[in-house]
């Protein structure tokens, strides 16, 4: 397909750019695709605000290739489809993975493409520019999903991250008799608190710093909800569970704060798992960890092999998606966007729309 495009790119921190760009070209084994939504994620804003996650502190050590169309949480129509993609036609609404596995290292040789490490995500890698824009090339080593027809654009934006907040929720193999705790209740840690509730533990304590999330969620299954502004939620999590503390503490905020927070509230032998994304390095007093109580320590990368389940939970509705796309807005609105996802109380997750 020939003509141009509208894309936001990123230059440097604090330095997006709407720019009219070629439509990319497609190769045999690639999929041109329309996009019809992309969310803001944190990492998103993170980034533009310059966040040593993304930007390093040097080239050598920068994430990012700049510049670079951004966006991760995309979904689309076939626009195109190359001559070896006999499975898609035009029409067909589709999302992709956010990471591209290179298909060669040991961890892609191993089935666990999500740790790759070319560690090449979408948005952030000028071989595979992200969703930010009017079309999206899917490169050849993407994972494709189908996307039934009958769902909303909210739904359909919302499978990516609700499948990072699955991956998070499998680590953290709760059982019946656990006692979760969900620190940071935006969109993917209010879809946590549903995805933890399928699990039928004994309770369920969300936290957030806005009081909008913290309805949002309660409506989606927890049980008390904590505001840190308002209370000592170590304090309150051992009023809770008769002085022990959670069993299970899955870190959704990016806040270092919620780190010491979380490891202090966890019970002996209790389980962290660290899902967030932070702008800048975060410490912790390892003796609560290791000589204090003995706990066990997860990270959680990505979304691993939920995509799927999670699409069926969403058709099926056991996964709930009302209400945690609260605000959306066209391409040339994305400075607008971006400072609602930021700023604004009633924010969950933000979408624009090319």
């Amino acid at each position: 397909m020939e003509g141009k495009m509208k894309a936001l790119f990123s230059y440097a921190p604090y330095d997006n750019r709407l720019e009219e760009t070629d439509i990319p070209k497609i190769g045999a084994d690639e999929l041109l695709v329309k996009v019809k939504g992309c969310g803001v994620c944190a990492g998103d804003v993170k980034s533009y605000h310059g966040g040593i996650r993304i930007w390093g502190t040097s080239e050598e050590n920068r994430y990012i290739e700049a510049p670079v169309i951004g966006g991760h949480e995309f979904f689309g129509e076939v626009a195109e489809a190359g001559s070896k993609m006999s499975g898609y036609k035009p029409g067909d609404l589709v999302v992709a993975e956010q990471i591209v596995p290179c298909n060669e290292c040991e961890f892609c040789r191993q089935g666990k493409y999500w740790m790759c490490t070319g560690s090449a995500v979408y948005g952030f890698k000028q071989h595979i520019n992200g969703g930010f824009a009017e079309y999206i090339k899917l490169h050849k080593n993407s994972i494709i999903h189908k996307i039934p027809d009958s769902f909303t654009t909210e739904q359909a934006v919302l499978t990516e991250p609700i499948a990072c907040g699955m991956h998070a929720v499998e680590l953290a193999d709760i059982g019946h008799d656990d006692v979760v705790v969900i620190a940071g209740l935006g969109a993917i840690g209010t879809s946590m608190v549903n995805l933890a509730r399928l699990c039928l533990p004994k309770m369920i304590v969300g936290i957030d710093v806005k009081e909008f999330r913290l309805e949002m969620g309660k409506k989606y299954g927890a049980d008390y909800v904590l505001n840190p502004m308002e209370c000592n939620v170590e304090e309150e999590i051992a009023k809770l569970t008769g002085g022990y503390g959670c069993d299970v503490y899955i870190e959704a905020s990016g806040s270092g704060i919620s780190v010491t927070q979380g490891l202090n509230s966890l019970k002996n032998h209790g389980r962290y798992i660290q899902m967030g994304v932070f702008a800048d390095e975060v410490k912790a007093d390892w003796n609560v960890i290791g000589d204090g109580k003995e706990l066990t320590i997860k990270g959680s990368h990505l979304s691993a092999l939920t995509f799927q389940a999670v699409i069926s939970g969403i058709e099926s509705g056991l996964i709930r998606t009302d209400g945690l796309i609260s605000h959306s807005f066209g391409l040339d609105k994305w400075e607008e966007a971006f400072e609602a996802a930021e700023k604004e109380p009633t924010a969950m997750k933000v979408m624009l729309i090319p």
